[in-house]
């Protein structure tokens, strides 16, 4: 049985795409759910001039998929209410804190309100000193601040929009969205890490030989060089998505299930990460460009729209990471992210040691590994062990299974609906904070300075493989090689 969670949630971007293709869908299922009942209300917001009749239209437009009885939808949609506004220009704060005090007390919401900033990351700080400065936030319940990626473009840049937002509000009400840590599958790590003893006695070094994070997509960088040629894979996809990921594996088993707990485990982790000098990301990092490949369709990257003839940039990147920590000693973490590669698969594998039982056969034991299937189709997979059916006494690996029904995948939460529920009631633990984000960037900051300054080989690698050549020899000088071929 839920229970209902009265709150006031401000769309700053209310009119963006990602408003109408998951904020609002994610609000709905809330709703249909009983999460939200009589005593809430969505106030949007942004520079185009709608009235609440537009804005409604708009909304019973985004949500008309997920719609099995109208009358449910308008009664929800009666809840919306719509305010043009300048986030740059103080005077216009007025008007957006006439319609959320309208609205609270139409819906009889008493505080608790949300702010969430689909906005250019640019606005982030001027929105939160204004709604401090012109009396939006809520005197009495809570008020909380959820901000879209990319938190920043370095250690400078965040840690000055860090200090921006803490003038308006305490770290805790901050919650800073990456929708990797919304998907079922990652929060499948700490199932199967703490709810099954044999995996939870054998995460660390006594068994485990490597951990492995990919994150492979096929498309090329299509219509997004403008962005992309200032990113690539390493600010895209390895500072945010693969480093939250990595930090439910190399994390200590939190004192409890909470957000705080949580994410003091993961702080114990990211605070022993080792920070790479020059040599070191040479050593430890490879970086890499697509170029053609069999099909016509695969274009090298610097033959893109829009990509400067003599760009430098990667869209491929792999590399080791390693932890100093009695549990993870001589363990290295390896992840990779690209563009034009194989398949697009997000993965977690977890190698783990040969046994060293000699069995007097030709075939000996081999490496098990448990294998998280994040993305496309969410799946665990176990590679054991066994006796081959010769006559002779030989092992193979046989492989365990469980991938997620219809019926599961029909049932499981959006990852936006799951974050904008777990902001509602206050859950802070699948978001950054503020420490972790900080040494994501730190660790990024030091590759990116020795890219920036051109020290470091450029691969180039053949669209539909699955990188360069060098990355696979990362792996090889400890012996070991990517589980995933693509």
């Amino acid at each position: 049985m839920v229970s209902e969670i009265k709150t006031l949630v401000t769309f700053f971007g209310g009119t963006g795409d990602l408003a109408k293709r998951k904020l609002y869908p994610s609000v709905f299922n809330l709703y249909k759910k009983g999460y939200l009942q009589k005593h809430f209300a969505i106030v949007g917001t942004a520079r185009q001039a709608l009235n609440d009749d537009e804005f409604k239209q708009l909304v019973r437009d985004s949500i008309k998929d997920f719609t099995d009885d109208q009358a449910q939808a308008e009664a929800f949609i009666e809840h919306f209410s719509y305010r043009a506004h300048d986030v740059t220009d103080a005077a216009s704060y007025a008007v957006l804190k006439e319609a959320i005090e309208e609205a609270a007390d139409k819906f009889d919401i008493d505080g608790n309100r949300i702010f969430y900033m689909s906005v250019a990351p640019r606005f982030f700080g001027t929105i939160a000193k204004y709604l401090k400065s012109e009396g939006l936030l809520a005197d009495t319940g809570y008020n909380r601040l959820m901000i879209e990626k990319p938190f920043g473009t370095s250690y400078d840049t965040a840690a000055e929009l860090q200090n921006d937002l803490e003038n308006a509000f305490d770290d805790n009400q901050l919650f800073r969205i990456d929708h990797y840590l919304g998907k079922e599958m990652v929060q499948n790590i700490a199932a199967l890490r703490f709810g099954n003893p044999i995996f939870d006695a054998a995460w660390n070094k006594d068994y485990i030989k490597n951990v492995q994070v990919t994150l492979s997509e096929v498309l090329g960088v299509e219509e997004r060089a403008g962005y992309y040629d200032t990113a690539g894979a390493l600010l895209d996809m390895i500072q945010n998505h693969t480093m939250q990921i990595v930090g439910w594996l190399a994390m200590e088993k939190p004192e409890s299930f909470t957000d705080k707990d949580i994410r003091a485990a993961k702080n114990a982790a990211f605070n022993a990460l080792k920070i790479y000098d020059e040599a070191e990301v040479n050593k430890y990092f490879v970086r890499a460009q697509y170029g053609a490949g069999d099909s016509a369709d695969f274009k090298p990257y610097l033959d893109e729209l829009d990509v400067p003839a003599d760009s430098k940039n990667n869209t491929f990147i792999a590399g080791e990471l390693q932890f100093d920590l009695p549990r993870w000693e001589g363990v290295p973490f390896y992840v990779r992210s690209g563009k034009r590669l194989a398949a697009k698969q997000t993965r977690v594998d977890i190698v783990f040691k040969a046994g060293t039982f000699n069995f007097g056969s030709e075939q000996e034991a081999q490496e098990a590994v448990l294998s998280i299937i994040i993305d496309p189709k969410g799946a665990i997979e176990l590679k054991l062990n066994a006796k081959s059916v010769e006559d002779a006494f030989n092992t193979r690996t046989i492989d365990l299974g469980w991938t997620v029904s219809d019926e599961d995948k029909k049932n499981t939460p959006e990852p936006y609906e799951r974050m904008i529920h777990d902001t509602m009631n206050g859950d802070g633990s699948n978001f950054a904070d503020w420490n972790g984000v900080s040494i994501a960037w730190k660790f990024v900051d030091a590759i990116s300075a020795v890219y920036t300054a051109d020290k470091a080989p450029l691969e180039t690698y053949k669209s539909g493989s699955m990188g360069p050549e060098a990355s696979d020899k990362l792996l090889a000088a400890n012996g070991d090689a990517w589980v995933f071929k693509g």
